[in-house]
Formats: structure tokens, C-alpha cells, sequence
């Protein structure tokens, strides 16, 4: 459809022209190409996992991706968070994502928040858009909110 005319080669079959000096463009793809390879994306990190056997006292911070499955007293800000069946967390949990498999008490802040059927929270859950799955135990109050993550920041400032 679109071509690109190059005088050193020939515009149908991409073989240089007798007497040019220009060399033929090798089609992509093909071996022996010295020019340097194109920068891959920069790799998203592996989530970071709190083992059963962990128990922290402390806020945990990440603008990535953590599973905890053991114990956490303190709050959680993170981009994805999962809470395993077997994990207990004390405070609060504030991510874009949050999935609550295990026990929670504290308040839930997230965009998307999910409740599987094995969780058990006991607080509030501020959120845009939230699933809760049949079994799943939750005791508190239910708010939405367009931007449930800025509506924290704008309280404590």
C-alpha cells in the first residue's frame, strides 16, 4: 500500500540496483543485523510476599504489589494488595486493588475491593467498585466513593 522509494534500491524487490552503492535494507526480523536491539520495557517487579510464618509490627509502604500471608499489625499501602486465607492483618489496608481472602480489622480503602468467600472483615471498606462473593463474613459500613484513595490524603491534610 505505502512504499518507500530508496535510489539505491530496487522499490519491488528490495534488491539494490546493479552499479549502486547503496546497500539493500534487510527485511526485519533477519539475522546478522547490527543495529542495536530496541530497549525492552522495563519489567514489572515480582509481588512482594509475606510468608505464614512472618508476623510484622509496622506500616508497610509499596507502590507495588504485596500477598500477605501471615501477620501484619500496622497499616498497608500498596498498588495491589492480596491478603491470604491464612493472614491477619490489624489496621488499615489501603491499595488500588485489594483482595481479601484472610482476616481483616481495620478499615479497607481501595478501588476495586474484593471479597472472597474464606474473608473476614471487621471495619469499614471505602471503595468505587466492590465484590463480595456468598460466604465471605464482613462486619462495618460500605461507603462509595469516586476516588476513594484521594478522599484519605485530602482528611489529613
Amino acid at each position: 500500500m505505502f512504499t518507500k522509494k530508496n535510489e539505491g534500491t530496487d522499490s519491488s524487490t528490495g534488491a539494490a540496483k546493479p552499479g549502486s552503492a547503496t546497500p539493500a535494507a534487510k527485511p526485519a526480523g533477519t539475522s546478522g543485523s547490527s543495529a542495536a536491539p530496541t530497549p525492552a520495557a522495563k519489567p514489572k517487579p515480582a509481588p512482594s510476599v509475606l510468608s505464614s510464618d512472618l508476623t510484622v509490627t509496622g506500616n508497610l509502604v509499596t507502590s507495588g504489589d504485596i500477598q500477605i500471608e501471615g501477620t501484619v499489625v500496622g497499616d498497608i499501602r500498596a498498588h495491589l494488595l492480596t491478603v491470604g486465607e491464612s493472614a491477619t492483618v490489624k489496621g488499615e489496608c489501603v491499595a488500588d486493588d485489594v483482595v481479601v481472602n484472610g482476616h481483616v480489622a481495620g478499615c479497607v480503602r481501595g478501588i476495586k475491593v474484593r471479597l472472597t468467600a474464606s474473608a473476614r472483615v471487621k471495619g469499614d471498606i471505602i471503595h468505587k467498585t466492590i465484590a463480595i462473593e456468598s460466604g465471605a463474613h464482613f462486619e462495618g459500613s460500605v461507603k462509595r466513593e469516586d476516588d476513594p484513595l484521594a478522599a484519605k490524603k485530602s482528611k489529613s491534610s
